[in-house]
C-alpha cells in the first residue's frame, strides 16, 4: 500500500501541476491580448511565446509537486536538479521568444509611420543585430549558470583560475578572428555603413545586403547567389555602396560613333524615349560629346532612376533604342574607319 501511495500520490500531483500550467498559460495569454489589444497582429505574433511560458510554468508547477508529495525520497536531489536547469532553460527561452516577439512588433509600428527608406533600414539593422546581441548574452549567461549548478564544474573552475593568465592568452589566440568579426559586426550596424536592403559592390559583383549578423554579412548577387562574408571585409575593404544616402542613382551609357553623326537629332530622339519610359526619374536625361578618339566621337549619354534595378534596366534601353536609331535612321554615322592611298611618284633619270 505504501509503494502504490509513493507512486499515486506524485503522479496525481504532477497531472495536477501540468493542468494548473496550461490553465495558467491559457489566463495570461488572454489577459495579455486583452491589455495589448489596441497593438496590431499582437495575438498572432505573440503565438510563439505560448509555448515558453507553459514550459515555465509546468516545471515551476512540477518542482512544487514533487516538493510538496515526496521530499524525502532518495531520488528526489536528482530529480530536482534536472527540473532546475530545465526551468533555466525554459526561462531563456522564453526571454528569447520575447525578444524576437518585440523586435517584429516594433519594426511593424516604425514601417508605418517612417516613409523615408534609408531610415527605416538603418532602423531594421540596428534593432535585429541589437536583439541578436542580446540573445547571445542570455544564451552565455544561462549556460554558464547550468554549468555553475553542478559541484564539480564549480570546482573545476576554481582550479583553473590559477592559471588565468595562460587560459586568457591561449583563448585570446583561439578566438581573435571570431571576436574581431563580432566587433565588426556591431561596428556594420551602429556605424551606419551598410544597411539590409542596401546595394553594394563587392568582389566585382552587384548585389544587395540581404542579412547582417554578429559574425557575417550575406549578400544576395545579381544571379540569386548568397555570398557569404565576413563582417571583417566590410570594415577592411573598400566597396560600393549604391544606396548610401539615396536609392536615387545615376548611370551612363557611351557610343562611339562617326564624325557625321547628328548629335542634335539623338539629342531629341532620347529626350522623347526618357520621356515614354517609367522606367526614368526626371531628374538627369542628357547627351553630350565627351571626346574624339582618332576617327570616331564619343557620345555620353547621363540618366538617372530611381533605384539601381531601374537604372540597370534603363541603361539597357537606352543603349539599344539609339543603336537601332543610328543604323535605320543615321546609317552614315556608324563607326567607320579611313584611309587614305599616295601614290608616290617615281621620278626617271
Amino acid at each position: 500500500m505504501a509503494d502504490l501511495e509513493v507512486i499515486i500520490k506524485p503522479t496525481l500531483a504532477i497531472l495536477a501541476a501540468v493542468a494548473s500550467a496550461l490553465l495558467l498559460t491559457l489566463v495570461l495569454r488572454t489577459a495579455a491580448n486583452r491589455i495589448f489589444h489596441k497593438i496590431p497582429d499582437f495575438s498572432r505574433r505573440s503565438t510563439q511565446a505560448k509555448y515558453p511560458v507553459f514550459g515555465v510554468l509546468v516545471f515551476i508547477g512540477i518542482r512544487m509537486a514533487l516538493a510538496y508529495s515526496l521530499p524525502n525520497q532518495p531520488w528526489f536531489a536528482a530529480v530536482d536538479f534536472v527540473l532546475m536547469l530545465g526551468f533555466i532553460a525554459a526561462l531563456v527561452w522564453l526571454a528569447l521568444a520575447t525578444l524576437a516577439i518585440t523586435e517584429r512588433l516594433t519594426l511593424r509600428h516604425f514601417r508605418s509611420r517612417i516613409k523615408d527608406s534609408r531610415r527605416m533600414r538603418r532602423l531594421t539593422t540596428q534593432i535585429t543585430l541589437g536583439r541578436r546581441i542580446v540573445a547571445a548574452l542570455l544564451i552565455t549567461i544561462a549556460v554558464a549558470g547550468l554549468l555553475l549548478t553542478i559541484p564539480e564544474v564549480r570546482a573545476l573552475g576554481t582550479g583553473l583560475l590559477a592559471s588565468a593568465g595562460l587560459i586568457s592568452i591561449v583563448a585570446g589566440l583561439a578566438v581573435q578572428s571570431s571576436l574581431s568579426n563580432v566587433f565588426a559586426g556591431v561596428q556594420l550596424a551602429f556605424t551606419d555603413a551598410i544597411r539590409i536592403d542596401d546595394v553594394v559592390v563587392v568582389e566585382k559583383l552587384w548585389g544587395t545586403i540581404e542579412e547582417i549578423t554578429m559574425t557575417y554579412v550575406v549578400v544576395r548577387v545579381w544571379d540569386e547567389r548568397m555570398l557569404i562574408l565576413p563582417s571583417t571585409y566590410f570594415t577592411t575593404t573598400p566597396f560600393e555602396n549604391w544606396t548610401r544616402n539615396s536609392p536615387k542613382i545615376k548611370g551612363s551609357v557611351e557610343l562611339d560613333l562617326d564624325w557625321h553623326t547628328p548629335v542634335a537629332e539623338l539629342r531629341a530622339h532620347l529626350d522623347a524615349l526618357l520621356a515614354a519610359t517609367p522606367l526614368w526619374d526626371g531628374r538627369t536625361g542628357k547627351l553630350e560629346v565627351t571626346d574624339t578618339v582618332n576617327s570616331l566621337v564619343r557620345i555620353r549619354i547621363v540618366v538617372s532612376a530611381k533605384d539601381s534595378d531601374a537604372l540597370w534596366d534603363l541603361r539597357c534601353l537606352v543603349r539599344e533604342s539609339m543603336m537601332a536609331y543610328v543604323q535605320t535612321a543615321h546609317g552614315n554615322s556608324l563607326p567607320r574607319q579611313r584611309w587614305e592611298m599616295i601614290e608616290a611618284a617615281h621620278t626617271v633619270v
